[in-house]
């Protein structure tokens, strides 16, 4: 165990690049970390990380065990998952990563209820606008938008969103009319950071889709920082509903072109390949369909 307990920490500061990450991701000391590690590379006769006051890397012979080392511990855990799984209560540990907006929020409230009926399943939560690595960064969940760009990927559709175009009463009011989507080409648009598509807004006409290409003086990786600046009156945003719906609740912000909104997007839960799914996950994944089942406006 106590070999297993060692490249656990070795894995850990390796994901992290950092002893004090590693301690933290895996709720150990910083020193017992450390300690750890030494032992394992004194234990296999080589060193497998660089360590400077700043950073810690791996070495070439490092790189190789991390490699064997990942599937060599998803295997134990899998093997002890399974015996726990025997009982009824639920426990252990959810890793989950989210993006920052509806995660912080929708997701938050939605994972409430269920810690409460499973006290003794912690829950992880890692929020990024990044495409996270999930084998590599050791995570059992990913909630994402959009369809699956890699198909070795697993997952569940969760809900379906809309994708809207907002702006102020105000704006509306003190600008060139907004009925078509050819018209966003006079107005000023809020933009996002990390869509890919950001400066090219799709629409669903009669004919066919199509792509408007928008510009403007504001952009943010935050559908909800967008959001709100729609509300000030700066421009048009395009966006998930959810990061909308309290401006829309509140009068600061109107829906546009509805009409002319393509399908939904849906919003899935992602596992990392080749791994057992606990059945805590498959508990979770079921709890979160129920959650959204009613939409998100």
């Amino acid at each position: 165990m106590d070999t297993l307990n060692h490249m656990r920490a070795f894995v850990a500061v390796a994901r992290q690049q950092s002893f004090t990450g590693g301690a933290g991701q895996l709720n150990r000391s910083t020193k017992l970390v450390s300690k750890q590690v030494a032992q394992l590379e004194r234990t296999l006769g080589v060193q497998l990380l660089h360590r400077t006051t700043r950073k810690v890397s791996l070495t070439d012979i490092g790189k190789t065990y991390l490699h064997h080392c990942i599937p060599l511990l998803d295997h134990f855990d899998e093997v002890e998952n399974l015996i726990q799984e025997c009982h009824s209560e639920l426990a252990g540990s959810i890793r989950i990563t989210a993006p920052t907006g509806f995660g912080s929020a929708q997701l938050v409230q939605a994972l409430h209820p269920f810690q409460q009926q499973h006290p003794k399943v912690q829950i992880d939560l890692v929020l990024s606008d990044r495409w996270i690595d999930l084998l590599e960064q050791g995570l059992d969940m990913a909630i994402r938008f959009g369809h699956l760009p890699d198909s070795t990927l697993l997952g569940r559709k969760l809900a379906e969103m809309r994708i809207v175009t907002f702006a102020s009463p105000d704006y509306l009011a003190a600008t060139e009319a907004l009925r078509r989507p050819n018209d966003l080409l006079e107005h000023n648009c809020l933009l996002r950071q990390s869509s890919a598509a950001s400066r090219r807004w799709l629409y669903r006409l009669p004919e066919g889709e199509i792509q408007v290409p928008v510009s403007g003086n504001f952009r943010a990786s935050s559908p909800r920082a967008v959001a709100h600046a729609a509300a000030s009156g700066l421009g048009v945003g395009r966006g998930p509903i959810y990061a909308v719906r309290p401006f829309l609740d509140r009068g600061e912000l109107q829906i546009v072109l509805a009409e002319y909104e393509t399908a939904p997007v849906p919003l899935n839960a992602i596992y990392p390949p080749g791994r057992h799914l606990l059945s805590r996950v498959r508990a979770l994944t079921d709890h979160l369909v129920e959650a959204f089942s009613s939409g998100f406006g």
